[in-house]
């Protein structure tokens, strides 16, 4: 149990920081991922950057993953659910289109014309609050591997056992900190959950550009 998102992310750093990576460069999954990657890269004095991923939901049951898709990458969908809606990938053309645009116009939001981390030659250290279902970080690092760093580690507080297996060969290196039995859901896991604003984003990312990160 973490007490909140920073404490997550200071536990991390602690993990990161021994594996001394080469040019870090972190990137948090907004927006809960945030608050947990600022700490990082804090701690690393390395910049930080965001991953824009959006979940593909089912049609009437949008809380439902049938995929995702990440900014410059193609969209990922989940087999089995798929099948158990007999529908295939073509039929989300137009959600997948509706979550670029959703995608660019919170790149706006949240980046405005800053410029995107060099990842030639660095260690993308890929950074969100927990994992449930995967669908998005699935999505978020096959659009990353494609940018071309040199290593990805992904860092997690928590997550399900079984879910990680899956991210071995997504990621050269996947740090997580506690698997609880029952897994519930990532918020269950934290004694403070509360929603990440649209401002506190902006804040951390400012806060980095300051640093010089």
């Amino acid at each position: 149990m973490f007490t909140d998102r920073v404490e997550a992310g200071r536990k991390l750093a602690d993990e990161i920081e021994a594996l001394a990576p080469e040019m870090p460069v972190v990137l948090a999954l907004p927006r809960g991922g945030v608050p947990v990657a600022a700490e990082i890269a804090a701690r690393l004095g390395a910049p930080l950057g965001l991953i824009l991923v959006r979940k593909i939901g089912v049609p009437g049951h949008e809380e439902l993953a049938a995929g995702a898709v990440a900014e410059g990458g193609a969209p990922v969908f989940n087999p089995d659910v798929l099948a158990s809606i007999r529908r295939g990938p073509e039929d989300f053309a137009d959600a997948v289109a509706a979550k670029r645009r959703e995608m660019a116009e919170r790149r706006r939001i949240y980046l405005g014309d800053r410029a995107e981390p060099d990842l030639a030659g660095a260690t993308a250290i890929v950074v969100d609050d927990g994992i449930a279902t995967g669908a998005t970080l699935r999505a978020a690092l096959g659009a990353l591997r494609a940018a071309g760093p040199a290593a990805i580690v992904l860092a997690v507080p928590v997550a399900p056992e079984e879910a990680l297996a899956e991210f071995a060969g997504l990621a050269d290196r996947v740090i997580c900190l506690q698997t609880p039995r029952p897994f519930i859901a990532v918020g269950a896991h934290y004694r403070a959950f509360p929603q990440v604003a649209d401002a506190e984003v902006v804040a951390l990312l400012d806060s980095a550009d300051g640093r010089g990160g």
